[in-house]
């Protein structure tokens, strides 16, 4: 089970504290959520870039840079996250993509959503299949994205 999301933020605020390292977000799914939680970690001012809600595909494509055809994917995911990065300078940076519900999108069913973490030039996704409604899905997904965020930024050069 994972630990709070305030207890990951926290955690997440000494790492990049330790090594001088900037995070942003990129968030559709979880439409700035990621970000709220990031936002509210001890410091944030000094190492957290800012976030962008990309909830409209247009954005995804246009702002972030993510290829044109469907936005529910693990390739989508990591083009955010590497999109975002660049966009803010972050040193590393956490993206979110999927169907929340009720209905599917993009071929994708409910609770299908795509989480990748850009840190230090080397990108990391994962898919996940959670269940609930769209709000379980959504806390479920922010859950998530900050333990990929933790654990890539404690294994990553630099890392203390």
């Amino acid at each position: 089970m994972p630990e709070p999301q305030t207890d990951q933020a926290a955690r997440i605020a000494d790492l990049v504290k330790e090594t001088g390292r900037s995070v942003a977000t990129a968030e559709s799914l979880t439409s700035g959520a990621i970000a709220g939680r990031l936002g509210a970690a001890p410091e944030a001012a000094t190492w957290f870039r800012g976030g962008l809600v990309s909830y409209h595909d247009e954005v995804k494509h246009d702002v972030l840079e993510v290829d044109d055809g469907p936005v529910v994917t693990e390739k989508a995911a990591r083009q955010m996250a590497e999109g975002v990065a660049r966009l803010l300078s972050g040193d590393a940076a956490v993206a979110t993509t999927g169907a929340g519900g009720p209905e599917e999108q993009d071929g994708q069913p409910p609770g299908t959503v795509f989480i990748a973490v850009w840190a230090d030039g080397d990108c990391r996704s994962r898919e996940f299949h959670f269940d609930g409604d769209p709000v379980e899905v959504i806390e479920q997904s922010v859950d998530a994205a900050l333990q990929m965020l933790l654990d890539a930024l404690g294994s990553a050069p630099g890392a203390g």
